[in-house]
């Protein structure tokens, strides 16, 4: 089990994953809505359209911008399910447990919050 800052690290070195960035709208978004209803939409995200065994649209179901959830998931390789097997060895065909889905949702907070303070600390 490897911790939340050790795979941020190991998302780091990915070339596609290190990618994704947090714009301006995303941080006017959190600013409005707040951590907590951030959290809230990440756990609904996640619950809805990846923990479900067979997803539909998988592998096509989490847009590239319009929400910082979304650019979380692909920068934390959450996007789908091959993503989650490939990088975290979560098997297909499963749904992902109650603990599964807040492991990824913290993941999700804790790199929305970095690059968050990213941008604010510029």
């Amino acid at each position: 089990m490897q911790s939340i800052d050790n795979a941020l690290d190991k998302l780091s070195k990915s070339k596609f994953r290190s990618s994704f960035h947090l714009k301006a709208k995303d941080i006017k978004y959190i600013d409005e809505k707040g951590m907590e209803k951030i959290r809230s939409h990440a756990e609904d995200f996640i619950e809805k359209k990846l923990a479900p065994a067979y997803p539909e649209n998988d592998g096509k179901q989490t847009p590239m911008k319009n929400h910082p959830v979304f650019i979380a998931q692909h920068a934390c390789a959450c996007c789908c399910r091959g993503c989650l097997e490939k990088w975290y060895k979560v098997p297909k065909g499963r749904e992902l447990t109650k603990v599964q889905q807040e492991k990824i949702v913290n993941l999700l907070m804790a790199w929305i919050e970095r690059e968050y303070n990213s941008y604010k600390n510029q």
